[in-house]
């Protein structure tokens, strides 16, 4: 499977809204991953293996095959706020509400 080289997705899309059980506007912005907690059981377990002698205890992933990531959109409801994620394809290049162009890369006028 080869991945898309482009994905372009407008920054307002009407989708399904599960709170509202209907179709509803929703604005669209990428997923971000957040500041890593220093006080999640993993990173507390970790830190602990390490201390001390001994060197490093874990291996560190190195082998990396992959040259795309898996876009995730959050999507927020404009009428209840409800948030939800909708994952998309591996993608090269990913915009968000860029212009859309017309036949032969010309751009389209009035809208």
């Amino acid at each position: 499977l080869q991945a898309a080289k482009m994905v372009n997705v407008p920054k307002r899309i009407r989708t399904f809204c599960p709170k509202l059980k209907k179709h509803t506007l929703h604005k669209v912005t990428q997923y971000k991953q957040g500041k890593a907690s220093l006080y999640a059981q993993g990173k507390r377990r970790y830190d602990r293996k390490q201390k001390g002698f001994g060197g490093q205890t874990k291996q560190i992933f190195r082998k990396k095959a992959k040259t795309t990531k898996k876009i995730v959109l959050m999507l927020e409801c404009t009428e209840s706020k409800y948030r939800h994620m909708k994952q998309i394809k591996r993608c090269k290049k990913f915009e968000l509400g860029a212009e859309k162009k017309g036949k032969r890369g010309s751009h389209i006028y009035g809208v």
